[in-house]
Parts: structure tokens; C-alpha cells; sequence
């Protein structure tokens, strides 16, 4: 017998038709979310795979367009997006472990406070589509348009963190190039519409679901072969050659003081090798962020030993300095990037301004305690203090480089320069992301900027992955990560400006609003 008060488990087929009436268990619909959300990150490098992600977006965007109202919408978006964080972002509890005795107990909260707070821009997504959009279709179209918006709004908000996005997917393949006109952003805005395409399509019949089909495999298509035609096409060649420092430095370490001096020599070591026989030296060195362990003030006898090794070669590595503000102020620390001549003098420093919150600096600790603090990559308990900003500098026949320290390369906006840099020079220090996915998502970064600005990015990684990256985003040469090598590499040159570079994400805001706002025009029309 079977007792009356507990109803038979649901079949396949009754599951089926609550997920298409939007309403089953609350529990059930959060691990379908959950799931899809993850597989969505399925894209993201290393793993690449574009297929499954673009079927988990598409997962979720189904499950929110049949949510029953608004704040179901919502939580669905949520749990999606929180999901989806959960397994790109996964990496971000390697920091708390570099000092498992001071940070260690921080990891378990920090990967579901990254996660499910950067989720929140998808839960607004979700809440928006619901309020816009009548209809399995409508809404779906809504939360595709609302999301692209949302992701484009997480690389701003609060000094932005536009990592995984869901355009990302498309690293390695013909699409990527699409970057050069729309950048990663407008990607992402066409990832999700052809996410939306099943749910849209669903809910107006066989002919519209052909349709559909035909539609998104034809986009995908022309897409990829436009891009497979400007991939291969002859790229400028460079004459300069730069050598890529990698010391491979564990970051637990890094500043171990009876080690100090083993990661210096070890970089001497290769800035002096004797170049490939038959090769010319290099025309400047680079070593990685926070190369030396003495502050740039203090350190002119290394300074003087690394132009040395150079041997007439040109030097740009990562330094940590200190200023004081104004006679008699405090001290402020900077993370810096200093370029020395053949002298051994510094001739030009970039201090970084974009800093790693929780990482570099403690957001909002001046206004709490009256004081800044420091976050886990600071040596000072006071933390960085952020340059003025982006800057160029002119190498003469090295050309104008774009300077940057570590996770700025993350953010397009940064280079949107006047003078037109020829090139970007990335120097990092990824050991604080492990060695699964956070060094290799850093990486796929570097490589849509380049895209995106039609500009060879060189990097620079203490423990990888180093490269130089072509101005279409391919690797001319790289250094494995977790591996110690040095590399000498010819400097490729940079294509004519391209669309993004020109109009930037503006276009791509401006048409994410007018679909929004003819989605809410379409919702006040069928009340009247």
C-alpha cells in the first residue's frame, strides 16, 4: 500500500511539463538553473568547449523565459548565474591558500561571495525580463538583451570584474575575431540571442523553430568563416626582439628571505644568456610584475647589476615603490612597472591604477577605519595606492607600448589611448591563481584585447603562461606555465585601428537600450 499523505515521485514526463509550465518544485528548478548556469561555463578557457556552453545558456534562458512572474525570474537568474561563477571562478580560492594559516579560512566563503554576488547582475537581468516581456518568447528575448547589459555593466560597476563572460566562449575559433568590430562585449550581447533562439522559437510553433535553427547555425557560420578568412591573413612583421623573463616563482615563496636572492639570480641568469646562435640580442628584457624584492628607490646597485646582464639592452620590470605625500605625510606604496636604460637608470615608471580589491587594497576601509588597508598581495598593512592612470610610452624604435600591471589588461577601456599605442605590454604575476583555469582564462583576456584593438599584446607572467600574442589574438610564442625559460621573440607589429577600437562598447549600449525599450513599448501596447 502506499500511504496516502506523500504523493508518487513525479515521472519523467510530469517533469518534463512543469520545466515547460515554469512552475515545479522550487528545489528541483534551482538545480536546473544551478546546472545550466555551470555548464555555461563550460566555454571558458582552458577547456573551450563552446558547444556545451552555448547549450547550458540556453538551458537557463529557457528555464527564466517560463518563470512565472518577475521574482521567480529572478531567483532563477541567480542560482543560473551563481552557478555558472561557481565553476569558471572556481581558481579565486587559490589566493587564501598562498597563507593557509593567516587566509585559509576565508576560502570556503570566498568562492559563494564571488559567485553568487556577481550573480546578482543576472538576477536583475531576470527581474527586468519579467517586468518587459510578456510571453515564453518575449522573455526570453528580454533576458538575453537584459543579461548582455548586465555583463556589460559588471565590467564598470564597482571598478568592474568582466571575467567569463559568456562571449569568451569563443576563444580559438573564427568568431573570436568579431572582437575587432563588436569587441567581447557585443560577443557576449550574440551569445545570448543565440541562446534565446530555442525558447523563442518554441513558443511560435514548428516553422519558427526551423527558422530558428536555420538562423543560428547560419550566424554562427558566417561568423566563423569571416573570421577564419582574417586569421591567417599576412600580419606586419616586427623588427625589435624582446626577451620574456619567467622565473616561475612559487608565490607561497616569493618573499621567503632565504630565497630572495635565489628568484634574483635566477632572472639575471637568463637576462644574461647568450641569444640563440646566430640570433641578435634582444632590444629589451622583461621581467614580471613585482620582479625584484627591494622597493625602486632603494635598489639602485641591482639595478645597475640587471643593465649589466642586459648588455646594452633596454629593461622594464615589475617594482613595488614608495612616495611619501607632501613633507611630513604618510607613506604610500605603489605597484609599479619601471623601464631602465643600459645605464642602469630608470627612465620611465608606470604606477598601476587599477587595483585588485581584497587583492591590493581593502574597498572602503578609509571611510570604515579610517585608514587604508591592504589585501593579500600587499606587503605594506596600508596596501597600493593607484596611479593616475593609463599611459603610453614612447620606446623610440621599440615603438609607443601601453603599459600594464596585471588584471588591468582585463578591462577594454583602459586602452583607449591617444597617442594609438603599437603595442600593449602586460607584466603579472599569475601565481596567485593556480594552475588550472585562472592563469589560462588571464591569458584568453590578453588575447581578445588584442583582437579588439588590433594590437600585438607581449606578457609577461612570473610563472606563466608568458607570451606574445599577435595583434589577431594568436600565439607567436609562449612559455608554459609552472616552467622557469626565458624566450626571445621578434616584436609583431599592429594592424590599422579597428571598429571596436574606434567606437568602444557605445554602439553596443546604445542597442541593448533600444531593444529594451521596444520589449517595454510591446508590453505597454498589449495592456492597452
Amino acid at each position: 500500500m502506499t500511504n496516502p499523505e506523500k504523493p508518487p515521485a513525479p515521472t519523467r514526463a510530469r517533469l518534463a511539463a512543469l520545466i515547460r509550465r515554469g512552475d515545479p518544485p522550487g528545489w528541483r528548478m534551482a538545480l536546473l538553473a544551478a546546472g545550466a548556469g555551470a555548464l555555461g561555463a563550460a566555454g571558458q578557457a582552458p577547456l573551450g568547449l563552446w558547444p556545451l556552453a552555448l547549450g547550458g545558456l540556453a538551458g537557463l534562458v529557457w528555464l527564466v523565459s517560463r518563470a512565472p512572474g518577475p521574482g521567480r525570474a529572478a531567483w532563477l537568474a541567480w542560482v543560473g548565474g551563481g552557478g555558472h561563477f561557481a565553476a569558471a571562478l572556481f581558481w579565486i580560492v587559490e589566493p587564501f591558500f598562498v597563507d593557509p594559516l593567516r587566509h585559509g579560512w576565508m576560502a570556503p566563503l570566498a568562492l559563494p561571495a564571488l559567485a553568487l554576488g556577481l550573480a546578482l547582475f543576472w538576477a536583475l537581468a531576470g527581474w527586468l525580463a519579467g517586468r518587459l516581456a510578456t510571453g515564453a518568447g518575449s522573455r526570453a528575448l528580454g533576458f538575453a538583451t537584459a543579461l548582455a547589459a548586465a555583463e556589460l555593466a559588471r565590467g564598470h560597476v564597482l571598478t568592474g570584474f568582466p571575467w567569463a563572460q559568456p562571449g569568451h566562449i569563443w576563444l580559438d575559433t573564427g568568431v573570436m575575431q568579431l572582437a575587432a568590430v563588436v569587441g567581447a562585449s557585443g560577443l557576449t550581447a550574440g551569445t545570448l540571442w543565440l541562446a534565446a533562439l530555442p525558447a523563442l522559437a518554441w513558443s511560435r510553433g514548428a516553422v519558427w523553430r526551423a527558422g530558428a535553427a536555420a538562423l543560428g547555425l547560419a550566424v554562427v557560420a558566417l561568423g566563423w568563416a569571416w573570421g577564419a578568412a582574417r586569421a591567417p591573413a599576412p600580419m606586419p612583421e616586427g623588427t625589435p626582439v624582446v626577451r620574456l623573463i619567467q622565473p616561475n616563482v612559487p608565490q607561497h615563496l616569493k618573499w621567503h628571505p632565504d630565497l630572495m636572492q635565489r628568484w634574483f639570480d635566477r632572472q639575471m641568469d637568463f637576462t644574461a644568456a647568450a641569444p640563440v646562435a646566430g640570433a641578435a640580442r634582444p632590444d629589451l628584457v622583461i621581467w614580471p610584475e613585482t620582479a625584484i624584492h627591494w622597493l625602486l628607490d632603494d635598489a639602485w646597485p641591482a639595478l645597475a647589476a640587471i643593465a649589466a646582464a642586459a648588455d646594452g639592452a633596454q629593461v622594464a620590470l615589475g617594482a613595488q615603490r614608495a612616495e611619501r605625500a607632501g613633507s611630513g605625510g604618510v607613506v604610500r606604496y605603489f605597484n609599479s612597472l619601471a623601464l631602465i636604460d643600459p645605464a642602469g637608470a630608470v627612465t620611465q615608471v608606470y604606477d598601476k591604477h587599477h587595483l585588485v580589491p581584497f587583492g591590493e587594497y581593502i574597498p572602503f576601509s578609509e571611510w570604515l577605519m579610517g585608514t587604508p588597508l591592504g589585501g593579500l598581495a600587499g606587503r605594506s598593512l596600508l596596501g597600493f595606492s593607484p596611479g593616475p592612470g593609463p599611459v603610453v610610452w614612447d620606446l623610440g624604435a621599440l615603438g609607443r607600448v601601453a603599459p600594464q600591471i596585471c588584471y588591468e589588461t582585463v578591462f577594454p577601456r583602459h586602452l583607449h589611448l591617444s597617442p594609438r599605442p603599437d603595442w600593449v605590454l602586460q607584466v603579472t604575476n599569475d601565481a596567485w591563481f593556480g594552475a588550472i583555469s585562472g592563469p589560462y582564462q588571464h591569458l584568453a583576456q590578453a588575447r581578445f584585447r588584442a583582437v579588439e584593438f588590433g594590437l600585438p599584446v607581449v606578457r609577461v607572467a612570473n610563472t606563466g603562461v608568458s607570451a606574445v600574442i599577435d595583434a589577431r589574438g594568436g600565439l607567436v610564442a609562449a612559455l608554459a606555465l609552472n616552467t622557469e625559460g626565458w624566450a626571445d621573440v621578434a616584436l609583431p607589429g599592429p594592424l590599422p585601428a579597428t571598429i571596436f577600437a574606434r567606437r568602444g562598447e557605445t554602439p553596443l549600449a546604445a542597442l541593448l537600450i533600444v531593444v529594451l525599450v521596444l520589449l517595454l513599448r510591446n508590453r505597454l501596447r498589449r495592456r492597452h
